[in-house]
């Protein structure tokens, strides 16, 4: 081959790109339009962080500062996480046995936890921290459900209520937090960014905790459809080390933000 040929193969071969790149620009903002969510501001201060009954893994109870930020309001549904794989081609391991027809509103289970983090990533957001999962569910005064200390088997998808499976997002408008973030008892359990530690709380830091270094698990909470109201305070730890996609395993996404939340 000429040098001149060459040159011109290479000169193709940069403008094809450039021209693939474009076309994903434009319909990359398309696309997360029309899976925008509600989000909730959860403002900058302290709050009541972990119990001191129950087990080892949640306390001790201790204040926590966290800046402001934003989280999705409800679950992310399978609608969602087709959109994401539609136009990215991701694979998502076992995506093509998991049947979703007429199911685009249920929570979208079955996800490892490294799915759900590129899921969050492509939106320009991320998986919240521990921390703030548990701000956003409980806000400031350390209550033991999303609602308030008393336990209501009414606004929860847990064993109690018997579903046995998990119901579309937001199904339990009256289980609602202090900032109006719903399934945050129940429903799907949902992964968070951090590594799982038993002892974390005991030595994590007090402003802004991001969790321990690197372990084998990462962090679920909330419980799920298959919890008991035990499993599904918000306070309640637990982990997975996310070989294979989880059925009770769900996720939200949240971002750091000066900025006020969505309508």
């Amino acid at each position: 081959m000429s040098k001149h040929v060459a040159k011109q193969a290479r000169l193709l071969f940069i403008a094809l790109i450039l021209i693939t790149c474009a076309r994903i620009e434009t319909s990359h903002p398309e696309v997360l339009t029309q899976i925008s969510r509600p989000t909730a501001l959860v403002p900058a201060g302290w709050f009541i962080m972990g119990e001191n009954d129950g087990r080892r893994s949640n306390q001790p109870q201790r204040r926590v500062y966290l800046d402001a930020f934003i989280i999705h309001v409800t679950e992310i549904t399978q609608d969602d996480f087709k959109s994401f794989v539609n136009a990215t081609g991701y694979q998502a391991q076992d995506w093509d046995a998991i049947d979703l027809e007429g199911k685009g509103d249920l929570p979208m289970v079955n996800t490892l936890w490294k799915d759900a983090d590129a899921y969050c990533r492509w939106l320009g957001k991320r998986l919240p921290t521990e921390a703030e999962w548990e701000k956003a569910a409980r806000g400031e005064d350390g209550r033991r459900y999303p609602w308030g200390n008393d336990w209501d088997r009414k606004k929860a998808n847990t064993v109690e209520n018997g579903a046995g499976a998990v119901l579309p997002a937001g199904s339990f408008p009256a289980g609602a937090s202090p900032y109006g973030v719903l399934d945050m008892a129940g429903n799907a359990a949902e992964w968070v960014s951090d590594y799982y530690d038993l002892d974390y709380y005991s030595y994590g830091p007090d402003l802004n905790p991001s969790g321990p270094k690197k372990v084998l698990d990462h962090v679920l909470r909330g419980g799920s459809y298959d919890s008991s109201a035990a499993q599904a305070t918000t306070f309640f730890r637990d982990s997975s080390h996310s070989a294979r996609p989880n059925p009770r395993a769900g996720f939200r996404c949240a971002r750091s933000t000066d900025e006020p939340a969505n309508p």
